[in-house]
Order: structure tokens, then C-alpha cells, then sequence
């Protein structure tokens, strides 16, 4: 399997890691830690050296209760840094709701948008990952981040999160985006208890079914809190379980903010599942 994101294809046959840059003040772990750009390009590159194989830069907070972004603010956050990692050779994924900076930073060199819109997405991303030749991560999520914690109602969560993400998917075919270009994330913590989070987790093999690459976002996420009873920078031993059991249950991409400790993991797992490999 393989993502093909503009002119790059991007191999799938070992999980690739995608290393989270928030270039925001008010992300729910490394807000206001990358905002100058020159350290978040810097920061970046030290992922891409550490095995991300994607860097993914976003401008607007997705936490629960963020306030919105403006677009112009948006941009102005995010472009600096797509341009230094593109000029250093880095794949580049914006994580952005918005068709018009998504256009923006794919035009600045971004190859990958992650729209995490979910329920509320805009038919317009699909024409802009169709026009610029773009790959597409669609995630699973409901209403706005002041608003996704009062949205955990679902007939059956998994069966829910497939079965809309399988009809976007194919809506996205069907309006000119190739199978290759489009990638399924069931937006663990969007929208979801701690216990549909995990349930989502166990039973990631379901998502993996339909076919696209899967991927999956758990880091230092607060259904880990949850079951820890543990505050964002000790979640390390958290997200590194939660991150071999998506790799187990046949996940193709992580989202991770500690990529280093990450890969090890990934790899360990992989190693695990594959022991004929070695």
C-alpha cells in the first residue's frame, strides 16, 4: 500500500510516523512552544531525522474548547514553516479546516491536507485535494471544538465512525480523487468518551477493512488521562500502548508529538508482528 500525495508516493508497507508541529499558543500539549518559525522548521527537521516520515504543521487548535482561528492568522502561522521544511526536502501535511489555507499551503508545499473537520466538512477541501493533486486524511469528528464534548451519542460508535468515513471516502472518489490520494482517521478523542475511544482502538481492524491507509492520533490525548489519571506531559507510557495496539491492528500511520520514542515502538511492534522479517 502506498499514499500518493502530488508527484511522491509514499510507501505504507512499514507504518509511517507523522510527527505533530503546532504552530499555535494554545494547543492542549506543545502550545506556544513552536511559534517562532525558524525553531518550529528546526523541530521539525529534528523529527524527520528521529523517523517522521511526514510533518504535520498545523496553525489552529482542535482541542476541546478551542476558540477558532482567524485565516489570515492561520496563514501567517503555518506558511513560514511549510516553506522552510519543503525548501529542506521534508514531506509536509497542513492539519487545517479551511479549503482556502489548505490551497495556501499546498501552493507553499505542503503534499498531504488533514482536514479534521469531520461531519462539518466542506465540499470545497475535496476540490482543492483534487485540483492541486494533494493527498486527503478525512477524519471522523462532530461540531467544533467548543462543542465535540456534548457530541458522544452514537447508535454504535464503530460501526458509526466506518460507516461515515467509508461514505466520505467514496463520496471523494466520486468527485475526481483517486483511491490512492485518500486516508481515513476515526479521530480518536473527537467527539468520543474515553471509553469510545478505546473501543475504537480495539477494534481498529474494522476501519482497516475498507481498504484506505488508516491513520491514527492518540498522543498524549485525554482518554489516556483518563484510564492514567495522568496530565499531558506523562502520558509518554500511554500513548506508547495506544500506539502498538493501532500498529496491531493493522494501522499505516501514526500521529505522534514524541517521534523519537515513537518509532522505537512502532518498530518493536512491526517486529512482533512480522518476526519471519528478522
Amino acid at each position: 500500500m502506498e499514499l500518493r500525495a502530488r508527484d511522491l508516493s509514499i510507501p505504507l508497507d512499514r507504518v509511517a510516523m507523522m510527527g505533530v508541529l503546532n504552530v499555535t499558543p494554545d494547543s492542549f500539549s506543545d502550545g506556544g512552544l513552536w511559534l517562532d518559525p525558524d525553531a518550529a522548521v528546526k523541530h521539525g527537521i529534528e523529527m524527520a531525522e528521529h523517523g517522521a516520515a511526514i510533518i504535520d504543521v498545523g496553525g489552529e487548535s482542535t482541542r476541546p474548547g478551542a476558540e477558532p482561528v482567524p485565516e489570515d492568522e492561520e496563514l501567517h502561522r503555518i506558511i513560514p514553516v511549510i516553506q522552510g521544511l519543503a525548501a529542506d526536502g521534508r514531506v509536509v501535511s497542513v492539519d487545517t479546516r479551511k479549503p482556502t489555507v489548505a490551497e495556501a499551503a499546498v501552493e507553499a508545499g505542503a503534499v498531504i491536507v488533514n482536514d479534521t473537520s469531520g461531519e462539518a466538512f466542506d465540499p470545497a477541501m475535496g476540490d482543492v485535494a483534487a485540483r492541486t493533486g494533494a493527498a486527503v486524511v478525512i477524519m471522523h469528528s462532530r461540531g467544533t471544538p467548543a462543542t465535540m464534548r456534548s457530541l458522544t451519542d452514537y447508535s454504535e460508535v464503530v460501526n458509526d465512525v466506518v460507516g461515515f468515513l467509508r461514505e466520505r471516502a467514496q463520496s471523494l472518489e466520486q468527485s475526481g480523487i483517486g483511491r490512492e490520494r485518500i486516508a481515513l482517521d476515526p479521530g480518536i478523542g473527537f467527539a468520543k468518551t474515553p471509553r469510545q475511544s478505546l473501543e475504537l482502538l480495539n477494534r481498529l481492524d474494522e476501519l482497516v477493512a475498507t481498504g484506505y491507509p488508516v491513520v491514527v492520533g492518540t498522543s498524549r490525548k485525554s482518554f489516556i488521562g483518563a484510564v492514567l489519571d495522568l496530565p499531558e506531559d506523562r502520558r509518554i507510557e500511554g500513548t506508547a500502548a495506544s500506539v502498538a495496539i493501532a500498529v496491531w491492528k493493522g494501522a499505516h500511520m501514526v500521529r505522534v508529538h514524541d517521534v523519537e520514542e515513537m518509532t522505537r515502538i512502532v518498530r518493536m511492534t512491526e517486529a512482533l508482528l512480522h518476526p519471519e522479517e528478522w
